[in-house]
């Protein structure tokens, strides 16, 4: 089995069943399973087994979160490559054998994305930075400005990045997140950490990924809608909570606090220059 696609599910039904349908319509260079894990939905998920057959559905005694949710899809996997799936996705083409194909020819490579879109087609900026005193400072003294729009896109990523070419990123967001799965064995007890419920956990893959000296990738060629927020409910608290407490996690306090007083200089900066 190439590939073990994983989506977990939370009163998410009609968004996973349409989910699980463009991954058997479109995917069709390379051999793959699909994994759907229920985070003990309040909907009644048993319309997924029945709809789809040879989907393998695990259904949790509790909502565990994204990361857990998505290991106990991993632990049922026959795969050499795991592909965590969002279920407000929607593949447009061959996604999953492109990014695929992609990392089996590119072993430095620990993590590929997708190209991610909104229904209207405007693109996602999933390439992004680690935070850090580097980039706040750039942008904070207006360094690019003077710098050529292909520099400012290949330095600073995000929304400065036109996400229309392959580039090399610090993380990409967990939307459409693939992995050979022997990586895990170099992983604590062998899994994805689950320190975060749901949010930042992307982050903090890709930031254990890189430690180990592999690089994390983008692949426009593989094209996905993903509708963006479809799959979970409010989330700017729990992000900032999050955000903290990785800062706490990887940074020292000194560096904590140089951040905070840079990101507060950017919001005034941005403020006077509205």
């Amino acid at each position: 089995m190439d590939v073990s696609v994983i989506i977990v599910n939370y009163n998410t039904l009609d968004l996973t069943k349409g989910a699980i349908q463009s991954v058997y319509q479109r995917t069709l260079g390379c051999s793959f399973e699909i994994i759907v894990v229920d985070n003990h939905s309040d909907e009644d998920p048993s319309d997924i087994p029945r709809a789809f057959k040879d989907v393998k559905f695990i259904q949790s005694h509790k909502n565990v979160g994204f990361a857990a949710g998505n290991n106990l899809g991993i632990e049922q996997a026959s795969g050499d490559y795991i592909l965590l799936l969002n279920s407000d996705t929607l593949l447009k083409n061959d996604a999953i054998s492109l990014v695929f194909n992609y990392l089996r020819s590119n072993s430095d490579v620990a993590v590929a994305s997708a190209k991610l879109e909104y229904p209207d087609g405007v693109i996602q900026h999933v390439c992004q930075r680690f935070p850090g005193l580097k980039y706040q400072m750039i942008e904070l003294l207006r360094l690019q400005k003077f710098w050529s729009k292909e520099k400012r896109a290949t330095v600073l990523l995000g929304a400065f990045f036109d996400h229309k070419t392959p580039c090399f990123a610090d993380w990409v967001w967990g939307t459409f997140f693939m992995f050979n799965r022997e990586l895990l064995k170099q992983f604590p007890n062998g899994k994805l950490q689950e320190t975060f419920f749901m949010y930042q956990e992307d982050v903090e893959w890709c930031l254990h990924f890189s430690r180990l000296g592999f690089k994390i990738a983008y692949r426009p060629e593989a094209e996905v809608i993903h509708m963006m927020g479809g799959s979970n409910g409010p989330k700017n608290a729990m992000m900032k909570k999050n955000e903290e407490i990785f800062l706490k996690m990887h940074y020292s306090p000194w560096e904590i606090f140089l951040i905070r007083g840079l990101e507060r200089m950017l919001k005034l900066s941005r403020l006077t220059k509205s």
